[in-house]
């Protein structure tokens, strides 16, 4: 009651009205949602509500909500979950099969690093690491899962007792940490954007005819900011706890402060199978 006291002394009655009312003017409009059906029908099918309103209003200039959208099963039979073997079938039609590397912000949930490569190698995660040092600088740690890439699998190997790969010593080089998940629960935020990535930017890539990796890989700079405009979090620590990337290598206690923050970059691979 207090608030719209305030309201109605600072606006008058304007001030009593929702701010919600143009919008729910909008959605109420019944050609505007008759035309979202129809063009959800014939090109979205397989979008789910909330992807589908977003590319509504980006791509025809239709503020249609999802509820609305939601509740008219009759007029678009919702595809749950957008089936994945679906999805990948789509994709082996319009190129070749391909993994994602995928790094992402544990404070943040923001993506740092995508990439599109034939098959998950060291000389892969090499190259997009590359990458990721180089716009980002060095993370406290990578935490990963115990691909035979990061981590030591088979018994009797050289190495077995620290379970240090070629990957593994070079990032013992720059100073900082590398650590195996024992299962993919611990790695949630990364398995959970995987779920995400190979729903929405699966259905982006079919939008823009990309269909060779090459352009994949061009396009997922666009796709990460829009990613992160929309889903990226404020860490409760405002530290960016990233160092700089040095030509030599540096001791830890040369560099106190790095070690402050939270931050972590989580890596995974995701395949369109």
């Amino acid at each position: 009651m207090r608030r719209l006291c305030a309201a109605f002394e600072e606006r008058g009655p304007a001030g009593l009205v929702s701010a919600s009312a143009a919008s729910r003017a909008i959605d109420a409009c019944p050609t505007s949602c008759a035309r979202g059906v129809e063009i959800v029908r014939d090109r979205y099918l397989d979008f789910g509500p909330t992807l589908a309103c977003e590319k509504l209003l980006e791509l025809h200039a239709l503020r249609v909500s999802k509820e609305r959208l939601r509740a008219a099963p009759a007029r678009v039979p919702w595809r749950a979950g957008a089936d994945r073997r679906v999805r990948a079938r789509l994709v082996r039609e319009r190129g070749p099969v391909c993994s994602l590397l995928v790094y992402v912000d544990d404070a943040t949930g923001r993506l740092m690093e995508l990439r599109f490569v034939e098959v998950e190698s060291a000389f892969d995660y090499f190259a997009s690491t590359s990458g990721y040092l180089r716009r980002h600088g060095k993370p406290v740690a990578f935490y990963s899962d115990k691909h035979s890439i990061f981590r030591v699998n088979h018994e009797g190997s050289t190495g077995r007792v620290r379970g240090v790969t070629q990957f593994g010593r070079a990032l013992t080089e720059l100073n900082f940490e590398i650590i195996c998940a024992n299962s993919p629960q611990a790695k949630g935020r990364v398995e959970r954007m995987n779920k995400t990535l190979q729903d929405r930017l699966v259905k982006e890539l079919r939008l823009r005819t990309v269909s060779t990796m090459e352009a994949g890989n061009a396009f997922l700079p666009e796709f990460m900011e829009d990613y992160n405009r929309r889903f990226g979090c404020t860490p409760k620590n405002p530290h960016d706890a990233h160092g700089r990337c040095g030509a030599t290598r540096t001791s830890p206690a040369s560099s106190p402060g790095r070690r402050s923050g939270r931050c972590r970059a989580i890596w995974s691979s995701t395949s369109s199978e």
